[in-house]
């Protein structure tokens, strides 16, 4: 099987069709492929716009990530500027082959690149979740949100003051931040999402981009667990 992260084509340029297909796959599937949408033989070409958007979305992350210009992220992928241009701007019909090699060029997986969006935000209020009590003590247990296989998740204890908001950097591509207001209340932004929590509340953001917490409420605490591959 072939390794998303391998050598890019030479050619990966002429690989890229405005309108067309790449020559190394059959006719009408390298959209599908590259962008994780049926063929037309589905009846749902239509459905390509939210991939195409999200593909944007993931290569101008990943190359501004890097620090990189348009100009010497083409260069290193072996495509043209207009090319990745295009792409930016979720236009075009990009190959398998060109997406290699962006992917090689920007130091990541395929699949980073065209997977579902990063992890929305969600929020369980006290009370909202499936509680199951113990037949033989007053004990019940919630289950809030279940480990990936192969997840390693850090678990720490924050207590905050009102103030100026904590700003934090986004961690590593792929982490999930999960958190429990324990006592007073905070203010979560995330991913342009905001929330206020209280005492009892879970909620759950991406945390490979920015966030940031508040609080207005002295002796606010919350148990946070960072979850990474």
């Amino acid at each position: 099987m072939m390794n998303a992260m391998g050598p890019a084509p030479e050619s990966a340029d002429t690989a890229y069709r405005s309108g067309g297909t790449a020559e190394a796959l059959p006719a009408g599937t390298a959209h599908c492929v590259a962008a994780g949408v049926p063929d037309a033989s589905g009846g749902e070409a239509a459905g390509a716009a939210a991939p195409m958007s999200r593909l944007a979305a993931a290569l101008r992350r990943e190359r501004e990530r890097m620090g990189l210009s348009l100009s010497e992220t083409a260069k290193r992928a072996g495509v043209g500027k207009s090319t990745l241009s295009q792409l930016e701007n979720g236009n075009g019909n990009p190959s398998i082959e060109t997406l290699w090699a962006l992917a090689t060029a920007l130091g990541v997986q395929l699949s980073r690149l065209i997977a579902p969006a990063r992890e929305p935000l969600s929020v369980i209020r006290l009370g909202e979740g499936i509680a199951l009590p113990s037949s033989a003590s007053e004990y019940s247990a919630t289950l809030l949100t279940a480990c990936p296989p192969g997840a390693r998740r850090d678990v720490f204890q924050i207590r905050m003051e009102p103030g100026a908001p904590r700003e934090a950097q986004p961690h590593p591509p792929g982490t999930v931040e999960h958190l429990i207001v324990c006592a007073g209340s905070l203010t979560l932004t995330a991913d342009g999402d905001t929330v206020t929590l209280f005492a009892g509340d879970y909620a759950r953001h991406a945390g490979d981009v920015p966030h940031t917490y508040s609080t207005a409420e002295p002796g606010t605490v919350m148990l946070t667990i960072v979850e990474s591959q």
